[in-house]
């Protein structure tokens, strides 16, 4: 086990080196190590950089690489927590409706407001946590708590809300306001800076200590509601407060970069192969795994064509056949 975790602490910073240095304006690793240095007070004396690959290193690729291992660190803990939360291997973390949400306000913002970064931002946030709320309220007006009941209440919003986005899309201007809203639901970093890195953190980087700190509650609450309520663990209570973190986590990041696909369902099973189903464990290398996979995947989708590619189309490039595997391997499957 501690060797698993030296080599990925190994890769980390490699695969963190190399994203630094691919994209449509390639820098050379020894430019890239200047550019590291220069703040810290080293000077290059065979090397100064020019202003444009300042620019595009520190305004553009840098702001960008950090929001997609943070991204990608918050919505794989999610997965992780709704895969614990639910018994269920194949649980992402749009199950209660938070994508769907997101989409319908991002799709409103666009149709009727002004389109501007921030109002986008902050009617898909409020209206995912207005779905979530809604699957919690429609839940509880069941006499049944199990969790089952909050999963289909989630199903049922987030059908409402996705109609709600297929009809704002029938109507939208097919030349602008259509293209910007399949656009935003297929995900991007490209807009990504530092503005929207301050914006992100303050609420992804707690939300993923929580987690950590209170993740071996989740070991227990793997096991059963009967059980977790006869070590002392009050079931509902720690269920809201875990489907509320992992909530905010991913209304954060679906509002900044759009919808980002699958993430959330694979990297949680990559990581528990790696270390186990203990979740004191499992989080914090679901955590480190997101950041990997998805600062990866942005770096192909920036990189690979002319034009920049979704990145859901990215990930479900992976994801798809992963589930695949799943599906082939279900009883086979470790929880």
């Amino acid at each position: 086990m501690k060797k698993t975790w030296v080599i990925v602490g190994l890769v980390f910073p490699v695969i963190l080196f190399i994203c630094l240095c691919t994209g449509r304006y390639p820098i050379q690793p020894g430019h890239v190590a200047g550019l590291l240095l220069a703040p810290l007070g080293f000077e290059n004396r065979f090397f100064v950089a020019p202003s444009d690959m300042m620019m595009i290193f520190w305004n553009v690729r840098v702001p960008r690489i950090i929001l997609s291992i943070f991204v990608g660190a918050g919505i794989s803990t999610a997965g992780a927590v709704f895969q614990a939360l639910f018994r269920n291997p194949l649980a992402a973390p749009d199950i209660l409706g938070v994508t769907a949400g997101s989409g319908f306000g991002a799709a409103l913002a666009i149709m009727f407001l002004a389109p501007l970064a921030v109002v986008i931002q902050t009617s898909a946030f409020t209206f995912g946590i207005t779905a979530v709320t809604l699957a919690y309220i429609l839940a509880s007006l069941s006499r049944d708590s199990s969790p089952s009941v909050l999963v289909i209440s989630g199903i049922v919003i987030s059908a409402i809300f996705q109609a709600g986005l297929s009809f704002i899309m029938y109507i939208a201007n097919p030349y602008d306001q259509l293209a910007q809203i399949v656009f935003w639901t297929m995900g991007s970093f490209n807009t990504a800076s530092w503005v929207k890195v301050r914006g992100t953190l303050p609420l992804l980087l707690p939300g993923i200590l929580m987690i950590m700190i209170f993740s071996w509650r989740l070991n227990i609450m793997t096991q059963g509601e009967e059980d977790a309520e006869s070590m002392g663990i009050h079931v509902v209570r720690w269920r809201i407060f875990y489907v509320l973190v992992s909530t905010l986590m991913v209304a954060c990041s679906v509002s900044v970069v759009g919808n980002v696909a699958w993430i959330g369902l694979i990297v949680p099973h990559i990581a528990r192969y790696l270390a186990g189903s203990e979740h004191r464990r499992l989080i914090p290398m679901t955590a480190i795994l997101g950041g990997i996979f998805l600062m990866i995947m942005d770096t192909v989708a920036r990189s690979v064509m002319l034009s920049e590619i979704p990145i859901s189309i990215v990930t479900s490039m992976f994801g798809a056949p992963f589930l695949g595997y799943l599906v082939v391997s279900a009883g086979k499957a470790r929880f």
